[in-house]
């Protein structure tokens, strides 16, 4: 019986990581040989996998590292590997222009994503399990108020784009609005890190559910601060440094193959840019819609608002500035020019969640209105 649960929880630990590197590993001999749905679905596979790793690592970096590096760590590992997936994408528009538009897709895309697949299901889940559940409503205030912001900040370039003005003066505009997302994002960390640190009040990881469970379980008292035999919880710091980026590395890998043959998919079989976008945003959200949806199941709803919010927020002010940045060092315009859909979806988003998490609490009901939200959005972008 002890050996049995030994594997299950070994299972539980460390599944994504042979999960990521095998399915990757296939999807990169499918691509050699040319079958070119195989890899591509595989290589997603892998991407969603590893990517949850890197962030149980960082996790755990994290707990190890004062404030503000802490909170560094958990937001750069959440942005890096988004940006490597988009990027790699992006450099296939130097033989594919079409893609720059897919990309501006998967921008927007991550953050519909993350607050309406992530939020909505792990608040319609949570709320199935629990009447209600409360949040401290100063996280989504102040999440809401600066996603709105930066949503009418990335309306700047797009409303250019439907003047006489030229290619030159959206591209300035692009550049200037980048900019300011930057120095927003700099300001938010320091009031997030250092003045006003209540207003992100930090809660349980996942891992310590699987040990509260082994614990109780082995008929053992529970003890918080006891480690759960993770392996990477005995790294010291530099020591998961390395294992996030040798497991960035191998998702770079795989992103390489889900790129080539995701555009060469896409043009085949005729998938809208939007709906090109929509599946990169998923792909590169999947470990964080699982957290979260753990943490709801927990009772933890606090975890999830810090989650939706917190990298859809990221999304915005730090992928946004970096990928303009990396685009134009290889040579690539892209515009931050997004189409009304993208928008309009972006603002209504954010409006959708401010009056769902307004007053602290939150049900099933609430969590369904943001599923409802994004079946609306993915019917459009399919066909716009």
């Amino acid at each position: 019986m002890e050996n049995h649960n030994n594997w299950k929880y070994f299972v539980e630990d460390y599944w994504d990581i042979v999960v990521g590197i095998v399915t990757i590993l296939i999807a990169f001999l499918m691509h050699k040989n040319g079958n070119v749905l195989i890899a591509t679905i595989l290589s997603a596979v892998g991407i969603a996998a590893l990517s949850l790793t890197v962030a149980e690592v960082a996790e755990i970096l994290s707990e190890k590292l004062v404030e503000p590096y802490a909170s560094m760590v958990l937001t750069f590992s959440a942005v890096i590997v988004e940006i490597v997936l988009l990027y790699i994408i992006l450099l296939e528009a130097q033989h594919v222009p079409e893609v720059i538009e897919t990309v501006k897709g998967g921008i927007v895309s991550a953050v519909i994503v993350d607050m309406n697949v992530l939020l909505g299901l792990a608040v319609f889940i949570g709320g199935l399990k629990f009447t209600a559940q409360e949040h401290n409503k100063e996280t989504s205030s102040t999440y809401t108020t600066i996603l709105f912001v930066s949503a009418l900040a990335l309306l700047v370039p797009s409303l250019l784009s439907q003047t006489e003005h030229g290619g030159a003066v959206i591209q300035k505009a692009s550049i200037i609005i980048s900019g300011v997302l930057m120095l927003f994002y700099i300001i938010i960390f320091i009031f997030q890190t250092r003045t006003h640190t209540h207003f992100f009040q930090a809660t349980a990881k996942s891992r310590l559910f699987r040990l509260k469970r082994k614990l109780r379980e082995e008929g053992q008292e529970i003890d918080e601060s006891e480690h759960s035999g993770y392996v990477f919880e005995k790294f010291n710091n530099f020591g998961n440094f390395v294992v996030i980026f040798l497991f960035i590395g191998i998702i770079a890998l795989g992103a390489e193959v889900f790129a080539s043959d995701g555009v060469a998919l896409a043009r085949e079989y005729g998938i809208s840019a939007g709906l090109s976008g929509l599946i990169i945003a998923i792909v590169a959200v999947a470990p964080e819609i699982f957290t979260a949806i753990k943490a709801a199941r927990n009772d933890q709803i606090q975890r999830v608002v810090n989650i939706a919010m917190g990298a859809s927020t990221v999304s915005i002010l730090l992928t946004v500035p970096i990928l303009l940045a990396l685009a134009y060092s290889s040579g690539i315009n892209l515009f931050l020019d997004f189409n009304p859909l993208q928008i309009g979806a972006l603002i209504m988003t954010v409006i959708l969640a401010w009056k769902s998490t307004e007053e602290g609490q939150t049900n099933y009901f609430e969590g369904m209105s943001h599923l409802m939200f994004f079946v609306c959005y993915a019917i459009i972008a399919t066909y716009y």
